[in-house]
């Protein structure tokens, strides 16, 4: 099985690290690599056709090769690529998003969610003169290094919950970086606020993803979203919102979903359009520090490729069909593709439950469904048992999805496609049944 990407991936370990770019597509013995893609199909070069319920981690929304958005890239694609000068398109991308969402009033295209949530940090820090982080624990933000603290904390590094340790993602990571941090339990107001308020006069900024996938696919309550508010009116600090895979969950956002708007917001993924984008979008007068125009610049920006006009036009495009009804429509199939994913569970009597929202959701091994990092927290033993069932849809069932068992929905997803993964996941259900089991014993 997979001879052509075998043989390609023998020639990639000679001139790749590990044989890859990104560790997210290995896979062992190898990965497989694509021939073409279409609509929500993927067929690899030993001719296997798949279909994919990860979208590029979330960043496709319309699936792969969308008639519209690649005619628009081609016809840009032939006026040219990138400038050192600036092109419409970006000021008609600016004006559409900074409409669809309340809360934007100015807004600055860059290359990558990380880029966004580094140039928001730092922003934040210029404006409010302070130099502390407070992210939730279990959150991935990109890897910037103050970002990516506490992704990957487990039970023998954690320490208490009452006061989370930062826990670096990768070796080396300055022992400064770690002191300015403030790591707090997703979801736990009373815990959460407990440590703001001990490092309320270094706090530049608040970080929250809403529905952070790596935490769990769990919503942010509201009354732990105002309390972050309040606390940040109160303290002089600035509330971010991560929303580079929240972007999808309502047609302003997931943020619309809550009765506060935050100060800045970072996007990414499907405002790209399949393409590689970040955005940060937020109050004017934050945004300023950006600002070329005054007197004393406090934040150089740039980018080479930041708002080139292939990635802008790919976004625009996207987001243009992406409309009101558009979302309405991604997320009413989601909720019955849950519902087929729960009955699934039950028809294999296995102890599972489904968390997300809109167009995103995730499969979690436990009987009652997390609410915070810890309890949806995956040890060895589990992992195991989720790479088995990931990997028996990818091989015997031709069904793609995220390694978190999570899918990531566009609108090319049909509800023949839906029944097509529900049935799927059944049958890896009842495969894994006796792991779990013994799991649990």
């Amino acid at each position: 099985m997979g001879e052509e990407s075998k043989k390609i991936y023998n020639r990639a370990i000679q001139v790749l690290t590990g044989g890859v770019s990104r560790n997210t597509i290995f896979r062992d013995p190898h990965p497989f690599y694509v021939s073409t893609a279409n609509g929500s199909y993927i067929k690899d070069v030993d001719g296997c056709k798949r279909l994919d319920f990860a979208n590029n981690m979330a960043s496709l929304i319309h699936g792969h090769s969308h008639p519209k958005i690649v005619e628009a890239v081609s016809k840009q694609l032939q006026k040219g690529s990138a400038f050192t000068m600036g092109s419409e398109i970006e000021v008609n991308y600016a004006e559409l998003l900074n409409n669809r969402t309340k809360g934007f009033e100015r807004i600055r295209f860059m290359n990558s969610g990380t880029e966004a949530v580094m140039t928001m940090i730092k922003a934040a820090r210029v404006y409010t003169g302070k130099h502390k982080i407070a992210k939730a624990e279990g959150a991935y933000h990109g890897t910037y290094d103050y970002a990516e603290i506490s992704q990957t904390a487990t039970p023998s590094n954690w320490g208490s919950i009452e006061n989370p340790n930062p826990v670096p993602v990768v070796e080396g990571t300055p022992e400064g970086v770690l002191n300015d941090m403030v790591i707090f339990p997703y979801n736990d107001i009373e815990r959460t606020l407990n440590l703001l308020n001990k490092n309320a006069d270094d706090i530049a900024i608040v970080l929250i993803d809403l529905v952070p996938h790596r935490v769990g696919l769990i919503p942010a309550s509201k009354e732990y979203v105002e309390a972050l508010y309040k606390w940040t009116r109160k303290n002089n600090a600035v509330l971010a919102f991560d929303e580079v895979v929240t972007y999808r969950i309502n047609y302003s956002g997931a943020q619309e979903s809550y009765n506060v708007e935050p100060d800045l917001t970072a996007l990414g993924k499907i405002i790209g359009g399949g393409f590689p984008i970040g955005a940060l979008a937020g109050k004017s007068e934050i945004m300023q520090v950006l600002d070329p125009r005054e007197t004393f610049l406090r934040h150089p920006h740039s980018g080479t490729f930041s708002a080139n006009p292939i990635s802008i036009t790919a976004g625009y495009t996207a987001m243009k069909m992406f409309d009101e009804q558009g979302v309405r429509d991604l997320n009413n199939l989601t909720k019955i593709a849950i519902k087929q994913v729960e009955e699934a569970i039950k028809l294999a009597g296995i102890s599972a439950c489904v968390t997300g929202a809109g167009s995103m959701f995730r499969v979690h091994f436990n009987k009652i469904a997390p609410t915070t990092y810890r309890e949806a927290y995956q040890g060895k033993e589990i992992k195991l048992i989720i790479n088995e069932l990931l990997d028996f849809l990818f091989l015997e069932e031709n069904i793609i999805m995220i390694n978190t068992c999570a899918c990531m929905f566009a609108t090319t997803i049909t509800q023949q496609n839906v029944d097509r993964l529900s049935e799927a996941l059944l049958n890896g259900f009842k495969i894994i049944k006796p792991k779990l089991e013994q799991l649990k014993q």
